[in-house]
């Protein structure tokens, strides 16, 4: 069961797509990362989940129904950006969202934020960017509620209190709940998510379980004699889905099959031919940018 479905949704600015064509499911009791470059439209999918920008076209799903009044107070939200209001303490945020949900839990919001280290008294004029994403994190997870949109929820914290909002997260998916969130830590995202959805200008490039995509893509590397080598078709196999080439060494990305693969190139003249693991960041760079992706493979192997 999906707790939120994304269907062909679409955001234009002028001529301009922010969003273009983006589809996505999220099921019910998961954490589901949302990865893309600056600029790739996380944050205007999220605004237009939520009703704060109007899509142009497309809709999204909450268990099957549309956006209603009611159905926030079901979702919680973390910005990208503060929304605290400068003037007011934390303590009086806490209030201000026991006055709004229902289901908000001050006291939970209160240990949340000795955890964070962060001081109720304190205004939000007074706290640093890590503290008032802390602050923002500490009541929506207080919320206790089903579904938690998360855009960039660790930023500014220092690494003990990132790890805490994982753990946050991956709970909140073990007692049901959904979780989709986006970062732009790739290690953040692969230690926490179980699914990912790679954006880039405004599309889906990439999406699945994240064991699945780091058990199937594979690099698959030889040496040719002298650079006048061909692959004899290799390339062409529908599971290479790129080939690049560096003087007499060849680097086939492929999504499947990486053993016969690797028969196949040493058959053709290859020697040292070899099997390389990606992880998430390789996959990433491939799915977002593959020229960047390859020269790092390269600066990674030059230096071990």
């Amino acid at each position: 069961m999906s707790a939120i479905q994304i269907l062909n949704l679409r955001k234009m600015y002028g001529p301009l797509a922010a969003v273009d064509d983006f589809s996505l499911e999220v099921p019910a009791g998961s954490v589901y990362g949302l990865l893309g470059p600056n600029g790739a439209g996380k944050t205007t999918t999220f605004k237009c989940m939520l009703g704060l920008l109007r899509p142009t076209s497309g809709e999204v799903l909450y268990d099957g129904k549309p956006l209603v009044p009611q159905t926030f107070e079901r979702i919680a939200y973390v910005p990208e950006r503060s929304v605290l209001y400068e003037w007011m303490t934390v303590a009086e945020h806490i209030e201000m969202t026991r006055r709004a949900f229902s289901g908000f839990d001050p006291a939970r919001a209160r240990e949340l934020l000795v955890q964070f280290g962060v001081e109720e008294r304190r205004r939000a004029r007074e706290l640093s960017k890590g503290m008032r994403t802390a602050v923002m994190v500490a009541l929506a997870f207080a919320r206790n509620a089903e579904i938690l949109l998360l855009d960039e929820p660790t930023g500014g914290l220092d690494p003990v209190n990132q790890r805490h909002v994982l753990s946050l997260m991956i709970n909140e998916a073990a007692k049901g709940n959904s979780v989709l969130f986006s970062s732009h830590q790739i290690g953040q995202v692969e230690r926490a998510a179980e699914r990912i959805a790679v954006m880039d200008h405004g599309r889906l490039v990439l999406e699945g379980l994240v064991d699945d995509l780091k058990a199937d893509r594979k690099i698959v590397e030889g040496i040719f004699p002298d650079v006048s080598y061909t692959l004899d078709g290799i390339a062409n196999d529908p599971r290479v889905t790129r080939a690049d080439r560096t003087e007499r060494i060849v680097r086939l990305l492929v999504s499947g099959g990486a053993d016969e693969i690797a028969s196949r190139l040493a058959e053709s003249g290859a020697t040292g031919v070899r099997v390389l693991d990606l992880n998430l960041e390789d996959i990433f760079l491939y799915a977002v940018s593959p020229e960047t992706a390859t020269a790092d493979i390269v600066t990674k192997e030059s230096s071990s």
